[in-house]
């Protein structure tokens, strides 16, 4: 039918409000209230109604039933889903809800207790579980199943818009309860999968899996031109691209926003000051220094070319200077856990420059979940949260790394975590000099890391070289000497580990041994 059509407009008489967030509640019921509609409400909500001089019915008038069960059970109640459900062109529904005494709900508004924020803010097994609505479901559920004939409104920025459908339509059209029936479905489907995803917590494989999102931006394309794409936001609260707040630029790509989430997890890791540059989802040049203008200039000289049209990322708040020397090079996107003034000035002056501000750090040994489709199915695992610290070393070889080796070998292992396999991290004086990423053989993935050192500017001392896996073979080795190499961090567990060895030894390296991989595909 069309819009246009009478027989598809359905008027509002009668409207059940029964929210847990009351943002716009008020506004909506004197909205219907002035439009002659029947307000009938539960507990708080009427109270609210109430206190601000609206007729409103409470639910357990309607019932005949009061709240039960300190407020599991209140709107579980034939005369409550009865007006909901029934059809109202069905003559046989129409004498059933007049010989029960059931009167027609034409509006349902309905949201949910707040059970992902209780989660997020770490309540007992108890608290959470009171949380868990069950009648607010079950509601929406049974309005948006019925929306041939009722309204379901499940958001608070949707309000206004009912409103304005009543105004100039005289009641609600097929077309606009369609809409609010597909949001309401996706609601309640979120909800449960929040639920099913807290309930199964523990376990290391739950029989079924859920993913769920909300629409953040509709993106102009994908990774190329001809594929469409959109951005959605998960249920978990972790700082970064999803919640970051763009303060100027140009909309973000989706390949903008997966390089700024690989920049800014990298960033993370750090305690001291440090700065990431991102290209095609691969650091191309990662630095620690005394401010974060500092890291940003060391970062810059690992390989200024590949940084042009890059990503970058820092862990402190940004400043006039470090933003400056930021703009003297094409940069897509800028995040940061903050900006002063000085530094959003400087900014302005290139408007397409995309700054984002994520009012802090995500965690980086905090857990999760990462997935990835496969065709027919997806994979899911925990996020790569694991660490390694001096403890946790083992030298392998006759010489042990200095402190200052030490140093570096653990920064560039860092690194080499957030590089795509077979990665390959050549570092000195808590920068990257050569990063080789995503190669075939780890061999060649050495051979481009020094093939980028030896772009750079002379640079003090030698550099140490780390691997996100195991030298399956000597010649990793050799190839590492070549490159300059003093010092190599590498998993260790190959059946070779004895060839590799004697190789370090031979060549005069000093070697540890992690006992941890870090792949990236």
């Amino acid at each position: 039918m069309s819009l246009s059509d009478p027989g598809d407009l359905r008027p509002i008489r009668r409207a059940l409000l029964s929210v847990s967030d009351k943002a716009g509640l008020l506004e909506l019921a004197q909205g219907l209230a002035a439009r002659g509609v029947a307000l009938v409400s539960t507990g708080n909500s009427a109270m609210v109604l109430r206190e601000a001089g609206l007729e409103v019915t409470e639910v357990a008038e309607v019932t005949g039933s009061p709240e039960m069960l300190g407020g599991r059970v209140k709107t579980l109640h034939p005369r409550i889903h009865g007006g909901i459900l029934g059809k109202r062109g069905d003559a046989g529904h129409l004498a059933e809800m007049e010989a029960h005494g059931i009167a027609a709900i034409d509006l349902v508004v309905v949201n949910l207790y707040p059970f992902e924020a209780t989660v997020a803010r770490g309540a007992s097994f108890e608290d959470t579980v009171e949380q868990i609505d069950v009648g607010g479901p079950a509601m929406i559920r049974a309005a948006a199943k019925n929306h041939a004939d009722v309204a379901v409104l499940t958001d608070p920025a949707d309000y206004p818009a009912l409103l304005e459908e009543i105004g100039a339509q005289g009641g609600t059209t097929g077309a606009f309860r369609r809409g609010l029936a597909r949001k309401a479905f996706a609601r309640t489907a979120e909800y449960d999968a929040a639920i099913a995803a807290w309930m199964s917590r523990d376990e290391g494989a739950p029989e079924r899996r859920a993913f769920t999102g909300r629409l953040v931006q509709t993106l102009r394309y994908g990774e190329n031109p001809h594929q469409q794409a959109a951005f959605y936001r998960g249920g978990e609260v972790r700082p970064g691209v999803a919640t970051a707040r763009q303060l100027q630029g140009k909309e973000l790509s989706y390949n903008n926003i997966a390089d700024t989430d690989a920049a800014y997890e990298l960033a993370a890791e750090f305690d001291g000051p440090a700065c990431v540059i991102v290209k095609h989802a691969n650091p191309c040049g990662v630095a620690v220094g005394a401010t974060v203008g500092e890291a940003h200039a060391r970062a810059l000289a690992c390989d200024p070319l590949s940084a042009f049209g890059g990503i970058v990322a820092v862990n402190r708040p940004l400043d006039r200077t470090t933003a400056q020397a930021i703009v003297e090079v094409f940069t897509e996107v800028v995040i940061a856990p903050g900006a002063d003034e000085g530094a959003r000035e400087i900014f302005a002056r290139k408007g397409n420059l995309r700054l984002l501000v994520a009012e802090g750090m995500p965690d980086p040994r905090a857990t999760g979940a990462a997935w990835k489709q496969v065709a027919g199915g997806f994979l899911v695992q925990d996020r790569d949260a694991g660490f390694v610290t001096r403890a946790d070393l083992k030298v392998v070889t006759r010489r042990a790394p200095s402190e200052e080796e030490l140093r570096d070998l653990l920064f560039a292992w860092t690194v080499a975590k957030h590089v795509k396999s077979n990665a390959i991290v050549l570092a000195k004086g808590g920068a990257t000099v050569g990063i080789g990423a995503g190669q075939m053989s780890r061999v060649d993935s050495a051979e481009v890391a020094a093939r980028k050192m030896a772009r750079m500017a002379e640079v003090p001392g030698a550099p140490v070289l780390a691997s996100d896996a195991f030298f399956p073979f000597a010649d990793g080795i050799e190839t590492a000497v070549r490159a300059g190499a003093v010092a190599v961090i590498q998993p260790g567990g190959s059946m070779r580990d004895a060839e590799v060895i004697a190789a370090a030894d031979e060549a005069g390296l000093a070697m540890v041994f992690t006992g941890m991989r870090h792949f990236r595909h």
